[in-house]
């Protein structure tokens, strides 16, 4: 099995495989988001910087998202899943130079772009649901993503939320700023030879199938 650098835009449902590699496999899901969350609730002298630039609406550093990253990646056994790193040219540079460090070669590493049209992503997206407790997503309108009992997690047994930016307005500017940020990113992991695209506007389970066949060398054509 590969490691995987997850490209999405908003609604395509890195998520929902991320979790289903988890499961499946095993993989360790590596949120950059996450990262940041995690050293503020430890409550260190890093996190408190980071939440101070957080709380003035400001990016935290490259520098700091990218120690934070080599520390989890140097410290993890088997393989991983990259959500939401890299989101730009210069991160994917910067991730290079991580993976050289750590001497992951290129072969270990399978870039995947979930791709989406806009109108199934803003459909996806006023739908989506979450556990604010465990982190489970779901969908109101997706029969395979729908929780068993209305609005409520399977796991938690609390009620789901819907995030307070998924409404049509935001997600459109969320979605078409990913677009444009993330055609270099194509084009960078292209001329490496390791980008596979995915076409997410399929089912969850075809969109799964896809990606296994990616990661065993089954696929017939990319």
């Amino acid at each position: 099995m590969q490691n995987i650098i997850f490209i999405a835009p908003p609604a395509a449902g890195k998520g929902t495989q991320s979790e289903k590699l988890v499961s499946k496999y095993g993989y360790t899901h590596i949120s950059t988001g996450d990262l940041l969350r995690e050293e503020i609730k430890k409550g260190s002298e890093l996190g408190i910087e980071i939440k101070a630039l957080i709380d003035k609406g400001n990016l935290v550093p490259d520098e700091i998202v990218t120690k934070m990253l080599k520390n989890k990646l140097a410290n993890i056994k088997g393989n991983f899943i990259l959500d939401g790193y890299p989101r730009v040219y210069n991160q994917a540079e910067i991730l290079n130079t991580i993976f050289d460090e750590l001497n992951i070669g290129k072969d270990e590493v399978v870039a995947i772009y979930l791709d989406l049209d806009e109108t199934t992503a803003t459909k996806r997206a006023l739908g989506r649901l979450t556990c604010s407790k465990c982190g489970r997503g779901y969908h109101s309108s997706i029969e395979e993503l729908m929780p068993k009992n209305e609005f409520t997690c399977d796991v938690c047994n609390i009620e789901l939320t819907k995030r307070e930016d998924d409404n049509e307005e935001t997600f459109k500017i969320r979605f078409n700023t990913y677009l444009k940020e993330t055609a270099p990113l194509l084009e960078y992991y292209k001329e490496k030879g390791i980008l596979e695209i995915v076409d997410s506007n399929k089912s969850t389970k075809e969109v799964f199938e896809t990606i296994e066949q990616i990661l065993t060398g089954d696929r017939l054509n990319g």
